[in-house]
């Protein structure tokens, strides 16, 4: 439960923010914080497309090279939630200011990086970023939005990251190409100091974005809803990773075309997730659980497509288009059940949201990586992304439905 000291400091702030506050303030502030993500995206996601070209440069196999895709995903489940519950009394625009600060160094130490080991390092650091980046965001812009439009506010922070998987990520990988891997990061380190200029002039500076208690954050944890969804998540979402993850593969490999393509079946999946994370956020604000159910359904088809006939170009590129727009359909589902069951504590929510999804990453990786090793051929990943978002199903089937939140938790939503 919030304080009553901070519910009336939240609700005279709620007071001032008035549908007559300039549109187009609104305007630069959202898009300060979708240049952020896109900027973490560009680096998350550029990643996966330069995987080749670290694995050659520093004398490593494919699988061994996923480990820097996982080490990204373990620094966001750790270092998000510790980042997020430690700065849980810090206002939100000094928040991002200063994740975007961390994120810089782990970008150059990226660019900078010898050796893989250095490498892993570097990709740690900069994913414990990434989750309590989210987490600010949105309640940022849920700030701008004004109440009841929690998905929509989720949505435009991910816009930017689903954006860079249609810009930055292919035009990452085609830099990374022409002028070695560690291209990528200084061009990650660039568009990072642009999202802080963006943070510090049109972000609002109001007390309304100063977090809580930290108790009220730890409170959150104790619901057992908050670990169910965290896994419904972290399942479900996987199928995106063991497939994007091995995009090159699928090219080079398994349709036997040229590199030159990557980047267009890159940037073909990140327009899908665009229209999946647009459409996926007005269903969070309208139904329960209609996004996650259709997300998770609707991809099982496009996975089976890739498995058994992904060697064909003209098959491949509309299967990676729908494999984006389902998985993005639930995303914003997942944050609007979190804030559901915790909503006195936005903020980690978002951060655990992000953490789920960076576990699906290693999850997808990681399980692709198993097929490769066991020799089921390049497109056996999708297989393992199948098996993992069919188990998220089943969890969430036996669940979420079934446990509706506690009267309580409704009653505060409004004063978080």
């Amino acid at each position: 439960m919030l304080s009553s000291a901070y519910r009336a400091q939240c609700e005279a702030e709620e007071a001032r923010h008035t549908p007559d506050r300039d549109a187009g303030n609104r305007r630069l502030a959202l898009l300060a914080l979708a240049l952020g993500t896109f900027a973490i995206g560009t680096g998350e996601f550029g990643s996966n497309g330069i995987i080749q070209l670290f694995a050659a440069d520093l004398d490593i196999s494919l699988p061994q090279a996923t480990y820097a895709v996982t080490a990204y995903a373990v620094g966001v489940m750790i270092g998000s939630p510790v980042i997020t519950i430690m700065a849980a009394r810090a206002n939100r625009k000094k928040l991002l200011l200063a994740l975007i600060l961390l994120f810089l160094a782990g970008n150059l130490l990226s660019a900078l990086s010898a050796n893989f080991g250095m490498l892993l390092a570097a990709r740690f650091v900069t994913g414990t970023v990434q989750g309590a980046y989210f987490g600010a965001g949105a309640v940022v812009a849920a700030y701008v939005y004004g109440p009841g439009k929690g998905g929509r506010a989720f949505a435009t922070v991910m816009a930017g990251l689903t954006i860079a998987t249609i810009v930055g990520s292919p035009l990452g990988t085609f830099v990374g190409q022409q002028a070695g891997w560690q291209a990528l990061y200084v061009v990650v380190t660039a568009i990072g100091l642009l999202a802080g200029a963006a943070i510090l002039f049109w972000v609002p500076s109001t007390t309304a974005l100063d977090g809580g208690p930290i108790a009220q954050e730890l409170g959150a944890l104790r619901r057992p809803m908050v670990w169910v969804i965290m896994v419904v998540a972290a399942l479900g979402i996987s199928s995106i990773f063991a497939v994007y993850t091995f995009i090159g593969p699928y090219i080079t490999d398994a349709a036997r075309a040229g590199e030159s393509l990557i980047p267009v079946a890159l940037a073909v999946f990140g327009v899908g997730m665009a229209v999946g994370n647009q459409a996926g956020g007005r269903l969070a604000d309208r139904y329960a659980h209609r996004g996650l159910v259709l997300g998770y359904g609707s991809v099982l088809l496009f996975l089976v497509a890739i498995a058994t006939a992904g060697e064909m170009t003209w098959l491949l590129m509309p299967a990676l288009f729908g494999v984006g727009a389902t998985m993005m359909l639930a995303i914003p589902t997942i944050q609007v059940l979190l804030t559901t069951y915790a909503p006195e504590a936005p903020t980690l929510m978002g951060a655990l949201n992000l953490a789920s999804l960076n576990l699906a990453n290693a999850l997808g990786a990681v399980g692709g990586s198993i097929t490769l090793a066991a020799g089921l051929g390049t497109l056996s990943t999708a297989w393992a992304g199948l098996v993992l978002t069919v188990a998220g199903l089943l969890v969430f089937a036996v669940t979420v439905p079934r446990v509706a939140p506690p009267r309580p938790v409704q009653a505060t939503a409004a004063a978080a």
